[in-house]
């Protein structure tokens, strides 16, 4: 069971929870949803969300995921990082911790 990881807020979760599926403005402007592996979240909270609240991480099980993901180059972090090519299905997120 490979896991990933979103950030997100606690609103948009709870959206995504009454629609079925979790989406995000960079589906449709990128074509996917930035994910991280575990010791990348650190990171990405420090450079995208500093400052925010009521953030929630997104524990994803990808053997579960109804759209596929794959491992990309950032070139701005020199990292690779998953990202999901379509929406997240809700029995993906095995869980949800605060942060």
């Amino acid at each position: 069971m490979p896991i990933i990881y979103h950030v997100t807020t606690a609103a948009n979760w709870a959206a995504a929870q009454q629609s079925g599926a979790y989406e995000v403005a960079s589906l449709k402007a990128e074509g996917f949803i930035h994910c991280s592996k575990e010791e990348q979240v650190a990171g990405v909270l420090e450079r995208y969300y500093a400052g925010q609240t009521n953030l929630v991480k997104l524990v994803i099980d990808t053997d579960k995921l109804n759209t596929s993901f794959i491992y990309e180059w950032s070139p701005s972090t020199a990292d690779t990082f998953p990202h999901v090519y379509g929406p997240i299905n809700i029995d993906a997120v095995v869980n949800v911790i605060p942060v």
